[in-house]
């Protein structure tokens, strides 16, 4: 197969030859998604910073982007695509423990991503206590979030308040902001720093289409830190 990507996209990518592989078949593979390719590169770059300097991924969205931000979860907390056993230092860290042999060998190197809206004892509390609606993904983000951090939110209609809620609240704390919506976009695209907004009106197929977006992020930020493939 050929491989194409614009020019400004292998500029970015060219010391990660695996994260060019990646982006090159969601190139050829998703002709309708090519526009989102320069914003998904731009994502990889926010996220893969963020985790240098030690930050974490925030990710919030409603009922079936609440279920996408639990998949993007699961696939950044263990091995994805690739392997991530443990360095033979840390596992030399774990021997010394009751139980580390046997850690050492299964556990797997994962990357800090926070769902946002998961802890109930706190969101029973912040509907209680506090007469503003829609505020539990700012209140719980004001809390834990910090410079280095990035929050990725997911909205189909770019509407949804409590997520431009979390996206205001990332911006007071200087947190860089990917907002994941529909061909309308809303008021999402306007408030984030990185807009991936896919071509598709219908809520069921703009999920369908935010799931190949998600995985080949997910993808591209695995191959960045790991090399061998599963």
């Amino acid at each position: 197969m050929t491989r194409k990507l614009p020019d400004e996209v292998g500029d970015y990518l060219q010391q990660h030859p695996d994260v060019v592989e990646i982006v090159a078949d969601f190139w050829n593979e998703n002709s309708a998604l090519r526009s989102l390719v320069l914003p998904l590169v731009r994502s990889y770059i926010a996220i893969t910073n963020c985790f240098d300097n030690g930050g974490r991924l925030f990710l919030c969205g409603n009922g079936g982007s609440f279920a996408d931000c639990l998949h993007i979860a699961g696939e950044m907390l263990k091995s994805y695509e690739r392997h991530r056993k443990l360095s033979t230092a840390d596992r030399e860290k774990f021997k010394q423990f009751q139980h580390g042999e046997k850690l050492a060998d299964a556990l797997e190197y994962g990357f800090p991503a926070i769902v946002l809206g998961l802890n109930h004892s706190l969101k029973s509390a912040v509907e209680n206590d506090i007469s503003e609606p829609y505020i539990g993904y700012a209140q719980e983000l004001f809390a834990l979030g910090k410079e280095d951090d990035v929050l990725l939110g997911i909205s189909t209609s770019g509407n949804a308040l409590n997520v431009q809620y979390a996206v205001t609240t990332a911006k007071v704390l200087g947190i860089r902001t990917i907002g994941m919506t529909g061909q309308n976009g809303g008021e999402l695209v306007k408030m984030v720093d990185i807009a991936l907004r896919v071509p598709a009106k219908l809520t069921n197929r703009v999920q369908e289409q935010h799931q190949i977006v998600y995985h080949t992020l997910c993808s591209m930020i695995e191959a960045h830190y790991f090399q061998e493939m599963k």
